[in-house]
């Protein structure tokens, strides 16, 4: 395709968003997905750890139609208007001799590292479910959820690929699965390493509720309705986060290093290493996850555990670890003890955290649960928020964030707030009255005036995947 026929397409999306497809000779299929809030358990998902998913009400629509020409072809319209297109052979996507490697490269450069994300999940399920795909592909995404925000823009564009992909294609996944397979693209692909609890929150979500997730690697435990008499909402730093950054990672390779060490003293068995910086436990007493050891299960092991080693040092005595999506730089001090202890004590706070919801009656009809249920809540916010920092995940705007939602207080009906996701900015979520509204703005407003940024303020949500006509 030449660039004047990327210009006109570019040119056709944004006049006419989806319609723009309405004319394609073959099928066509839309499906929407919402972004998530991340409550409690973050990071901690790659460990194990239970966590606490809100669908928000923002959501991020694809529409999909198949032609013959061996192209693929994706365009992203913003709520602002604004598009960027991008076309990539469909050959090295629809092969599934090209490798994942190979597939990350083709898309590494800055222009088309977007596209990484929807392309990565047609990958996927050609790869991993022998999906057979001739011809190609004309996406048209549109989104109101923000990027770099922390509330899961990448998982909304993947999960909402994916239904539109199966739909297309006739293909039934159940919800495990298909988050499964978006997380595969997003690690694979795209080369984030992220964990799977986005996914299945913006694909098995349901509006007003908690999703509890189990970790494990995606155990679906149930839905939390929040007690009347509390909301969550969002407020947006600024400053743009990123799962793919280079402090995520690093608090990331730490932790494994940390399960790694453990399983060591533990006298588990370990398989031999690869090139990569890899191994195996044959670990029956944890099952893989640091989130299983408890807090009172590290207290065997903290000692030993130091709190920094050097990648070199580490790869040396250890072989590698178990996470196969990072690879440890031999030149880098890598933190070791916070954020291996950070999943551990997070899985408890979590714990206690849906255990609190329900003992309130988590139901939309009861009464509303008392104020020292709703400060205790906020308390293992402020605590999970504090161990984000000690990882090195905090940053100036998220910090000043909660620290305007501490001033409030819950005299003014503000109960707790936290980082989200993978830190190092996006979103703070804060738990409220729903009478807080009126506050939550102020606390936006008073950040607004001491940094000079707008933040945007979420509030409400939607179901999780939904198929559907235009207007998905």
């Amino acid at each position: 395709m030449s660039h004047a026929d990327l210009d006109t397409f570019r040119a056709a999306v944004a006049a006419s968003g989806a319609q723009a497809l309405a004319g394609t000779a073959g099928r066509v299929a839309s499906a929407s997905a919402p972004g998530r809030l991340d409550v409690m358990g973050g990071i901690a998902d790659y460990s194990g750890s239970l966590v606490l998913q809100w669908p928000i009400a923002e959501r991020t629509r694809v529409t999909m139609a198949r032609h013959a020409r061996p192209r693929l072809r994706l365009a992203s319209r913003g709520s602002s208007g604004d598009v960027r297109a991008v076309e990539v052979p469909a050959e090295p996507v629809f092969d599934p001799r090209v490798s994942y490697e190979e597939l990350r490269r083709l898309f590494a450069e800055s222009a088309r590292h977007w596209a990484a994300y929807p392309a990565g999940v047609v990958a996927v399920l050609v790869r991993e479910e022998g999906l057979s795909l001739t011809g190609g592909l004309d996406l048209v995404i549109e989104s109101a959820v923000p990027e770099g925000k922390g509330v899961s823009s990448s998982a909304a564009l993947e999960a909402a690929t994916l239904a539109s992909l199966a739909r297309l294609e006739r293909l039934h996944l159940e919800p495990r699965q298909a988050a499964l397979l978006c997380q595969r693209a997003e690690n694979l692909v795209a080369g984030a390493a992220c964990g799977v609890m986005d996914q299945m929150a913006v694909i098995a979500g349901r509006r007003g509720h908690l999703l509890e997730l189990l970790c494990q690697p995606a155990e679906h435990l149930g839905d939390l309705p929040l007690p009347r008499g509390l909301a969550l909402f969002g407020i947006d730093s600024g400053v743009r986060h990123a799962v793919s950054g280079s402090d995520y990672t690093a608090v990331r390779i730490g932790a494994f290093m940390g399960y790694r060490i453990i399983a060591e003293l533990a006298q588990l068995p370990v398989r031999a290493g690869d090139r990569a910086g890899h191994v195996r436990v044959d670990d029956t007493r944890w099952h893989g996850y640091l989130a299983n050891i408890g807090t009172a299960g590290f207290q065997e092991f903290d000692a030993h555990v130091p709190n920094t080693l050097n990648g070199s040092a580490f790869l040396k005595r250890y072989g590698g670890t178990t996470d196969p999506v990072t690879t440890i730089d031999g030149k880098r001090c890598y933190a070791v003890w916070t954020p291996t202890a950070h999943p551990i004590y997070e899985h408890e706070r979590v714990q206690e955290f849906a255990q609190l919801l329900r003992a309130a009656g988590a139901d939309p009809g009861t009464e509303a649960p008392p104020r020292e249920i709703g400060e205790r809540l906020g308390a293992l916010m402020y605590a999970s928020h504090a161990s984000y920092s000690r990882c090195g995940l905090g940053s100036e705007g998220t910090d000043l964030l909660v620290q305007l939602a501490r001033e409030a207080g819950p005299a003014a009906g503000i109960y707790g707030a936290k980082i989200t996701g993978g830190g190092s900015g996006g979103t703070v979520a804060l738990l409220a009255s729903p009478a807080a509204a009126a506050t939550v703005r102020d606390i936006a407003g008073e950040y607004a005036r001491r940094t000079g940024l707008s933040p945007v303020i979420f509030s409400g949500s939607s179901d999780g995947v939904r198929h559907a006509g235009p207007d998905a």
